[in-house]
């Protein structure tokens, strides 16, 4: 059982962890106490602002002067004694009179002191960096107002330039910058907005902004409006701007108006360039056209240009993950002719074709190359070794290569490395060396953030192991790490498939009372779990509390409500859900509707069933391959088989393609009925339309066969089951069958040779022959099958016993007697018999 300290949502720890973790939680909430600096020495504001310029511009004059201040209590004191505008007034006066006090003014109030500089000081440093020529300091500047900002700040922005900045001598350097800035942040309704103002005004925009804007509208129509901008200004587009605009038509997929573009570039008085080309390149790998992208690097020798080492990595990228990797070598052969060597990345793009193809020789062999021309592989080339180790279970490998890559230089573990690994140990069945390695990071100083416990967290739960996963869980609380959805669903998900329905409902209050439940993910998990153990009460309550607090239920919600109460037998409840459904705007899904039919059909209403079906037509939900299949199960129920077919044909549409559990319910049903004349009839009409049956198919024939006594034909059956391959069940039917008719010989057999085919055999394998044995007084075979169970080493223990046991109360005193014997010749006990 599961031990864990919930009693009561006010006393768990782990609330209280949660509480912590509040969205509205934040160190400003904490009260910590400073030594109060002693008062300063009365002052007038004009007095504080006349010291600070007084400092600035008379005392000290020098880049690096404000440092002097950083500690000076009596300095952050006159700062605090002015307000926004009379900040202002000091930077402004001194971008006149020093244009470098200024800086440092507005820099030591934001940076140390913690001041919340206005727009008019942001404009008034952005043009004394425009002044100064400081570009790359401008962008970040601009970059860090309108991020301030927020979006749909740009008219603001904008009206205080015209108004209040207009005839400054850096004005238009300001707005070009601006309008990048936007740009960049992908404010680009506001970017917009500042080139229509450049426009109106005309401020001729650059091409780096120009280029930025071109950036963000590549996924749309726009595109040409700024390319065509940017001619009509006079400016030639350069390099990039045409690659930009090549990548947003191939990402529209509009790949033929891209090669007509590059190719019109000639007749724009200019030419196409490598770059262009590698764009094209990419798009067409991207698409999965290799084809396409080796067409366009042959036309960049026809028009005269030479590709680089990335237009070869680009082609070997794309051959490599088609799995053409001769020819991707060929390529390589192909760029050393050519004067290029391959370099890291060119390395990489081969190691991982290999490592798709799963051939691990061929990764290492181009390891070893790279480490011979001396170039070290870098965290991608280990981590994709390392993820293809864990995958095969190949550890030892996967321990040497890890200390390899620390033995590197340049070479160190990584956040994604990292991560990548820890999924991959997950996911392959590997959780010591899992935790070894969270342990690992943990203890090497490097933050142990939400991701690398969620990946821990979602692996042990996938395994069963919710006791860990959940203490790693509130470890994550304990140490105010906001646990992130995956946590939550796994923690929670891997409760009630426990059946720890209680102790799922304390974590999913908790996370209700602390406002952390803000999708229906959690909801539907909750719900679902209260449907699945027949305890509708809950499940419905559950639904009434996320619907008063706001959280809208999906269709799912509502799928597992009416399963709950179909299972709770109260179909009539379960069928008024469906107009809840639409009282909240939503529709009902075919799996709603099937729902309804399967409990309908159980309850042999198969009047309601046909209903079910008109409305949902009426509704244009399509009926699925589930519906169908779950309508044939309820007419098979009927007894009456071939009428239920004939009915059932009649309903289904024209285009409908029967699969695998559609033909296997029919099937069961026909084998249940003694009819197995018409079972094969039907199996051999899935070979006639080319469906190919499953295994279930043939486990299915071959059970009813056993099942009616028809073991030759089984027997028959069994062995043309080779060429497909036998299951481990195929053997238990017929050894069962076998016993049951006494053939103690044939059942020895078998069960030998599914012992020789290594499937796995327990001690519930046993009982199962051995019981079938004792019903039929076989003491003979029941003593065969106790030595191979001695002789294989599994003990005769108390389940075997019971199973003798329970046959106390035969009459035939011999049979007894003999019975006694045996049971004393293996140890077993005989109390209960002798009684």
């Amino acid at each position: 059982m599961l031990r864990i300290t919930l009693k009561s949502p006010l006393k768990s720890p782990l609330v209280s962890s949660l509480l912590l973790l509040k969205p509205s939680f934040s160190t400003a909430n904490l009260a910590v106490d400073h030594t109060e600096p002693p008062p300063p020495p009365p002052t007038t504001t004009r007095a504080a602002i006349s010291r600070i310029l007084n400092f600035f511009l008379q005392t000290h004059c020098t880049k690096g002067s404000a440092k002097l201040l950083r500690g000076d209590p009596y300095f952050k004191n006159l700062i605090l004694e002015l307000n926004s505008s009379e900040i202002e007034g000091i930077v402004e006066k001194l971008s006149v009179e020093n244009s470098e006090s200024a800086l440092e003014f507005f820099f030591l109030l934001r940076n140390d002191c913690g001041f919340n500089h206005s727009r008019v000081s942001h404009i008034v440093v952005a043009h004394v960096l425009a002044g100064k020529q400081r570009f790359r300091a401008l962008k970040f500047h601009l970059q860090h107002l309108v991020q301030q900002e927020g979006v749909g700040s740009a008219h603001l922005i904008c009206e205080m330039l015209l108004i209040r900045f207009q005839k400054w001598d850096s004005n238009h350097v300001v707005w070009d910058v601006l309008a990048s800035a936007y740009s960049h942040c992908q404010m680009v309704d506001d970017a917009l907005f500042v080139f229509a103002k450049m426009k109106d005004f005309d401020i001729q925009a650059s091409v780096f902004t120009y280029n930025n804007l071109l950036y963000n509208l590549r996924h749309t129509n726009n595109i040409w409006d700024v390319y065509d901008d940017i001619k009509a200004s006079g400016q030639n587009p350069s390099e990039y701007t045409n690659s930009i605009l090549i990548d947003g038509l191939c990402k529209q997929f509009l790949m033929q108006k891209a090669v007509d573009f590059v190719r019109g570039i000639e007749c724009r008085e200019s030419e196409p360039c490598v770059v262009s080309f590698n764009t094209l390149m990419l798009s067409s790998c991207k698409m999965g056209s290799v084809d396409v992208a080796k067409s366009f690097f042959c036309m960049m020798f026809k028009c005269g240009l030479h590709p680089n080492v990335y237009s070869y990595n680009i082609l070997i990228h794309g051959l490599s993950v088609a799995g053409a990797m001769e020819e991707a070598l060929e390529f390589i052969d192909d760029m050393k002719k050519h004067g290029l060597e391959p370099d890291l990345e060119t390395y990489n793009v081969l190691a991982k074709g290999f490592h798709l193809l799963g051939m691990m020789n061929g990764v290492r062999k181009f390891v070893n190359e790279m480490l011979h021309k001396g170039m070290n592989p870098d965290i991608f080339t280990y981590t994709m070794l390392n993820c293809r180790y864990c995958k095969e279970g190949n550890i030892d490998e996967r321990i040497k290569l890890r200390e390899e890559m620390f033995s590197k230089e340049g070479v160190h573990a990584s956040d994604i490395s990292d991560n990548m690994l820890l999924g991959s140990l997950c996911k392959s069945g590997h959780l010591d060396e899992a935790l070894n390695l969270f342990h690992e990071i943990e203890s090497s100083g490097r933050k142990l953030d939400h991701i690398r416990y969620s990946i821990l967290i979602r692996g042990l739960c996938k395994r069963g192991l919710i006791d860990m996963a959940f203490q790693l869980y509130k470890d994550m609380c304990c140490k105010r790490i906001i646990p992130n959805i995956v946590a939550h669903r796994s923690i929670l998900k891997s409760f009630c498939q426990k059946g720890y329905i209680y102790e799922a409902r304390v974590l999913f209050d908790a996370l209700i009372n602390c406002d952390l439940i803000d999708d229906i993910f959690l909801v539907n998990i909750m719900v679902d779990g209260y449907a699945k153990l027949g305890d509708i009460g809950e499940a419905v309550q559950v639904y009434e509390l996320i619907t008063g607090k706001g959280i809208t239920p999906s269709i799912v919600t509502f799928n597992s409500l009416i399963y709950g109460f179909c299972k709770a037998r109260k179909l009539d409840d379960a069928r008024k859900w469906v107009d809840t459904i639409y009282a909240h705007g939503l529709i009902p899904s075919a799996r709603t509707y099937t729902t309804l039919m399967d409990a309908y059909g159980e309850e042999g209403k198969m009047q309601d069933v046909f209903e079910l079906l008109e409305e949902m037509k009426a509704r244009s939900i399509e009926p699925t391959h589930v519906t169908y299949t779950v309508i044939m199960k309820c007419l098979c129920k009927r007894r009456q088989i071939h009428e239920s077919v004939r009915i059932l044909k009649s309903m289904l549409p024209d285009d409908f393609q029967p699969d695998d559990v559609f033909y296997n319910t029919i099937i069961k049903s026909l084998c249940e009925a003694r009819d197995m004349k018409g079972a094969f009839q039907l199996y051999k009409e899935m070979e006639t339309h080319k469906f190919q049956p499953s295994r279930v198919t043939y486990n299915i024939l071959l059970n009813g066969l056993c099942t009616h006594g028809e073991l030759k034909d089984a027997e028959e059956l069994f062995y043309t089951l080779q060429d497909v391959g036998l299951m481990k069940c195929d053997y238990t039917i017929l050894i069962k069958a076998h016993c049951a008719k006494g053939s103690v010989h044939k059942a020895v057999v078998l069960f030998q040779e599914m012992i020789d085919k290594g499937f796995e055999i327990s001690i519930r394998d046993y009982s199962a022959v051995i019981n079938r044995l004792c019903k039929r007084n076989l003491l003979a075979g029941m003593e065969i099958f106790l030595r191979m169970m001695l002789f294989h080493g599994i003990s005769v223990d108390s389940q075997i016993c019971f199973m003798l046991n329970s046959y106390r109360h035969i009459r035939d005193c011999n049979y007894v007697f003999q019975l006694f014997s045996l049971m004393i010749k293996y140890g077993l006990n005989t109390d209960s018999i002798c009684g």
